[in-house]
């Protein structure tokens, strides 16, 4: 498929996408994998695009086979296609697609001890550290934290409201007490910068488009903004109006990364350990396994399970016999 013929396809499938509100995210993600179909099959023309369940299944395969990705990253990519067929191009697929499926593995999670997780973030500074003490006080992706809006999180009951999280769900997990005189002194900080956006003329927030057309002055009350919000105003993309959005989280993992260098610690931490370390203190303190489920947001108990592998590793699930002998 010729550059600008893709260039075209590319631009009808943002057009469909936007038309049914999918996030900015998800477009990039079906676009990427939609083009990687393209250029796997070295299409050319529209026509090149028809017996798309077997063009799909030999895509779906190759992921598999060589790519050796994980089921959720070829199911991405499945659903990426189906949105292709069924909404752009209008031509559904009817038959099951029966392509090699990716292997589950069971990948442990890497874990900080509570000394760790402390010296780590003991060594980050400023609003990193506050959004990487709530990833791991309140058990949040990072995406989550700094999406967080300022009513999301309720200092009283000392709760935190996870809007839209990983499958578009809500939930409500715990909120640590200890952060309670910090994140008050960084909201002084952000009011004072919102204030100061509203009087040059901007201080709109983005907001999804049911909520936008719900609550039409929501985008520049305060409680909507991003507790978390960028350094500096940008441009949407989409709509071209100019808003203060969140904090990339290039900045939260470049932290991290360098607290982790400065605490010589040799195991492969990112953002999303502090979360498995949530996980795994809680249970290690006893916790019941569906509480956890709950506050981490999985579908599946069995998915919360595979924290109870990272206790029995190097033998912290056995208790050794001669720890019972009186000698």
């Amino acid at each position: 498929m010729s550059t600008q013929k893709e260039r075209k396809l590319m631009d009808k499938v943002r057009d469909v996408m936007r038309l049914h509100h999918y996030s900015i995210h998800t477009e990039r993600t079906y676009c990427d994998w939609i083009k990687r179909y393209v250029l796997f099959h070295k299409m050319k023309s529209r026509e090149d695009l028809t017996e798309g369940e077997h063009k799909i299944e030999l895509f779906l395969t190759d992921l598999a086979v060589n790519k050796n990705v994980s089921p959720a990253t070829q199911n991405q990519a499945l659903n990426a296609l189906v949105f292709l067929y069924k909404k752009v191009l209008k031509d559904p697929l009817e038959k099951q697609i029966n392509s090699i499926r990716a292997s589950k593995k069971l990948n442990v999670p890497v874990v900080m001890t509570r000394e760790e997780t402390a010296k780590v973030m003991s060594l980050i500074e400023g609003t990193s550290q506050l959004v990487v003490k709530l990833i791991y006080g309140s058990g949040l992706r990072i995406s989550e934290a700094i999406r967080l809006r300022v009513q999301d999180i309720d200092q009283k009951m000392k709760t935190v409201t996870v809007r839209s999280g990983k499958g578009n769900k809500d939930r409500v997990t715990t909120f640590p007490a200890s952060v309670i005189p910090f994140l008050q002194n960084h909201l002084t900080k952000v009011k004072a910068l919102h204030e100061n956006d509203l009087s040059k003329g901007y201080g709109e927030v983005y907001l999804p488009n049911a909520l936008s057309r719900k609550y039409r002055n929501a985008v520049t009350e305060w409680g909507w903004q991003y507790v978390f919000p960028a350094s500096t105003l940008s441009t949407d993309p989409r709509s071209g109006i100019v808003r203060r959005h969140h904090i990339d989280p290039s900045v939260i993992n470049k932290a991290i990364k360098s607290a982790v260098r400065k605490a010589s610690l040799n195991k492969r931490i990112s953002a999303h350990t502090f979360r498995h370390s949530f996980a795994t203190h809680l249970l290690q303190k006893g916790t019941d396994i569906r509480t956890i489920q709950a506050l981490l947001g999985h579908n599946d108990v069995s998915t919360t399970m595979i924290y109870t592998h990272v206790l029995q590793q190097g033998g912290q699930g056995v208790i050794s016999p001669l720890d019972d002998l009186d000698i």
